[in-house]
């Protein structure tokens, strides 16, 4: 499969002009992956369904339009295959958020951003793993068993969008939908040596991506380069009036935005490093090629400064209130009533609707899930409210403010995007709070609202990735899609290429 090989090692948007100007159909692109997912697959486990049948046929129906000329209007990604995050409802596809309690279930309407992806001719390959309901680091919470990381499948591919991630760095996608609430693209990207992009809150539609905290999770794109985020940006992202966080704007110019950074001038830019983020709990690894990336940013003429945001801090504290409240609030709809999991009391316990739910959510969310939601409905009882969840969200305020205030001196802000480079397996799951620390640098976006991107700067002493964060203004996602763009072109320079080249990829060759 020396051909195909090669295919599938094209970014994206080479795909689609091979596509466009017909010298590889969308079948042809669809079944290279599909056979590098057959190949990988029983050493990542990146995929909870493959939808290959389907795929082919949405493959087959864009290419008889391409040979009509029927093409006018879609975009430039038209015919390019994706896989999608299982917290992401898809019509006739199973969707699982992970979690046994909705094993099996098949949703009777797509999200938004599916209808989306269908409508501009995109094959879906399949639904990938995650942290059962989007609430983990590392993808080890998985109902359904560990993905492992491309570079080194005894360790994690982070979370909770890690078989995302995988998916798109082990050649088995080239691009992916990712979901974000505290990190959960951003840092699989870091992990895995791809990009990853969380837009502004409200400038995708949330509508029909399963909630987990509804005032923090967006959905947005993986993909292994930044204009190939930026392509899927475009198509994603806009106005739906089934989301009422829906933004009404059209989506940010950020494909322009990327190919303009191509060109690696960066004068006029300025860019902020974020005093609060870094130092002691940073890899030595990880600070050393964020510091190298920063002088490039210069090299091609930025100008950067220091940046305080002084209550981030505090920023970490607030999320673990606020996210699990949310969570509390938005699982109590599984109760085994009308979808999904249900479990019937034992012979001998009062067949009650109360003691039906009970042994369901028992039987059904794993044990971080009910972590979370039992600190979330402490966090929201009687007693308890404006204690801990209405101060969480006078933080949340004043985070949002130094957001603002930072945005008055600079273009856009940066940092690393995680304190280490990926972990072992097994390495956190018994000290929850050493896991949730690792989420330090991500989480303040969230909890501001604004746009941020994960993208490879180099790797760390033990040769893993690492990742470079950049943050922009609310509804201004442009400005860091091209300083993104100029470091990328800038690094590959230096590389001889994409990161990803530097990866065993033993699958490709079976």
């Amino acid at each position: 499969m020396s051909n195909a090989t090669e295919l599938v090692k094209l970014s994206a948007a080479h795909m689609a002009e091979k596509i466009r100007s017909k010298e590889v159909s969308s079948r042809e692109l669809t079944q290279a992956h599909l056979d590098v997912i057959e190949a990988a697959e029983p050493t990542i486990n990146a995929f909870l369904h493959v939808s290959g049948e389907e795929a082919l046929a949405q493959a087959d129906a864009f290419d008889k339009k391409l040979a009509a000329g029927d093409t006018e209007g879609l975009p430039e990604l038209a015919g390019v295959p994706i896989a999608i995050k299982d917290m992401i409802v898809t019509k006739g596809i199973p969707t699982t958020a992970a979690s046994k309690i909705l094993e099996g279930w098949v949703p009777p309407y797509d999200a938004t951003v599916i209808e989306k992806i269908k409508a501009a001719g995109m094959p879906i390959l399949g639904k990938t793993n995650l942290d059962e309901f989007a609430q983990g680091s590392s993808t080890e919470h998985s109902a359904f068993g560990n993905t492992h990381n491309p570079w080194d499948t005894t360790r994690v591919p982070g979370g909770s969008g890690g078989g995302s991630a995988s998916a798109v760095g082990s050649y088995e996608a080239p691009l992916a939908l990712g979901t974000d609430t505290g990190g959960s693209i951003r840092q699989p990207g870091a992990f895995t040596g791809t990009v990853g992009v969380k837009p502004t809150y409200g400038g995708v539609s949330r509508y029909g991506a399963i909630a987990m905290a509804s005032s923090l999770d967006q959905i947005g794109p993986c993909g292994r380069t930044v204009l190939d985020t930026a392509l899927l940006h475009e198509v994603i992202g806009g106005n739906d009036r089934r989301d009422s966080t829906s933004i009404p704007a059209p989506v940010p110019p950020v494909a322009a935005a990327a190919r303009e950074g191509l060109k690696r001038d960066l004068k006029g830019v300025r860019v902020g490093l974020i005093k609060e983020i870094g130092g002691d709990g940073f890899e030595s690894g990880v600070a050393a090629r964020f510091n190298e990336a920063v002088k490039l940013l210069e090299s091609m003429g930025a100008e950067v400064k220091e940046v305080s945001l002084p209550h981030l801090p505090y920023s970490l504290g607030a999320y673990y209130i606020i996210m699990p409240s949310e969570v509390s609030s938005n699982l109590a709809r599984y109760d085994g009533m009308r979808y999904g999991l249900r479990v019937m009391p034992p012979e001998g316990v009062p067949q009650t609707s109360a003691n039906m739910m009970a042994y369901t959510r028992e039987a059904g969310f794993g044990d971080e899930v009910k972590r979370r939601i039992i600190l979330g409905t402490y966090a929201l009882s009687a007693g308890y409210y404006d204690a801990w969840y209405g101060s969480a969200q006078k933080v949340r305020t004043l985070v949002i403010e130094d957001f603002n205030k930072a945005f008055e001196q600079v273009d856009v802000l940066v940092s690393p995007t995680a304190p280490s480079t990926a972990f072992h397996f097994g390495e956190k799951t018994s000290d929850p709070l050493s896991m949730y620390l690792g989420d330090v640098a991500t989480i303040p976006a969230n909890m501001a609202g604004v746009p941020a991107m994960s993208i490879p700067c180099g790797l760390s002493d033990n040769g893993m990735p690492v990742g470079f964060q950049f943050f922009a203004p609310q509804r201004h996602d442009e400005a860091m899609y091209k300083p993104a763009a100029a470091l990328e072109a800038a690094l590959e320079e230096q590389w001889g290429g994409n990161i990803l080249t530097k990866m065993a990829t033993p699958w490709l060759n079976a």
